[in-house]
This record gives structure tokens, sequence and C-alpha cells, in this order.
């Protein structure tokens, strides 16, 4: 029997079954003060953090020149019951909606209907044919990401744009 099987046995006898529940104890504060539980707070934490922060929304940018770039948010707020008469981005777009529920329809495509914290994207240049306020009694507000590699207004009306085919 080697000095360290000795000593445990010993110790053991002394202390009985209150000793053993002391040294359980005892090992895992070692344990704790050594990091050997280390591995487990990092796989807790990392929860922590998955819970705090999520993907919402990932969409690969139209090819950019990357010499001029510039990010600008838009606070945008409809009443109840309001909406944008249609019009255009020349910029690609990220909409988060912050508070109520929106309605939105680029031309070609089907009208979906987001709600606070639903965020959606849009391409450059499509035809906003509708953008309002879903609801016809409570106020509505999106923040709009727009992402430029040019200088341009951030909307235009739809009779400005060219429709396909040059037309």
């Amino acid at each position: 029997m080697d000095l360290s099987s000795t000593l445990r046995e010993e110790a053991m006898s002394l202390y009985g079954m209150r000793g053993r529940s002391a040294a359980a104890v005892a090992c895992l504060v070692a344990a704790g003060i050594l990091g050997w539980g280390a591995e487990a707070r990092s796989d807790m934490q990392r929860q922590e953090r998955s819970e705090r922060a999520r993907i919402v929304l990932a969409e690969a940018l139209p090819k950019m020149d990357g010499e001029h770039l510039k990010a600008t948010l838009v606070e945008v707020k409809y009443g109840p019951g309001e909406s944008s008469a249609p019009h255009s981005h020349p910029c690609p777009v990220i909409g988060y909606v912050v508070a109520g529920t929106l309605r939105t329809q680029v031309r070609g495509e089907v009208e979906a209907v987001y709600k606070a914290g639903e965020s959606f994207y849009e391409a450059a240049n499509g035809v906003h044919a509708v953008s309002a306020n879903a609801s016809a009694t409570e106020p509505a507000k999106l923040i709009a990401y727009f992402v430029c590699d040019h200088d341009a207004p951030l909307s235009v009306a739809a009779s400005e744009v060219a429709a396909p085919g040059g037309k």
C-alpha cells in the first residue's frame, strides 16, 4: 500500500462519514480554485452570451467598390394607418421593426408583415409598392440600416426609378 492510500484510509477512519463529506467539499472548492471546473464555467458563459446576443438576420451584400462605404441608420415612424408613397432605395437596406407591425411589399415579391423584433432585407433598387403601418390604431417604428458605397439619396420616388428593360 502506498503512502497516499494509507493517509486516505487513516483520514477516513478518523473522520468517518462526516469527514468524507467535508473532504468532498474541500476537493470541490480546491477544484474551483485551481480552475478544474473552467470548462463547465465557459460552457455556462457561452450559453449566457448566446441568450444575450443572437443573429437575427444574415444576408450577403452585393459587390461594392469599397472606396466610399457608408452605413446610415434611419429611424422611420408610421402613425396609425400611415404609409409611404411607392419608392426605391439605391443601396441595400436591412430593416428592424422596433415597435408595432409593418406591412411591406417590394415589386415582384409577396407582401410581408413584420412585427416588433423582426428584421428583413431589401436588395438595392427594389421598388416598395407597399410600406405601411399594419395597424389603424397603434404606431409603428423601424430602424433602416443602409449600406452604400456611393453618395446617393437614401430614397427616391418610384416614378424616378427606371422600369426593367429601360422603360
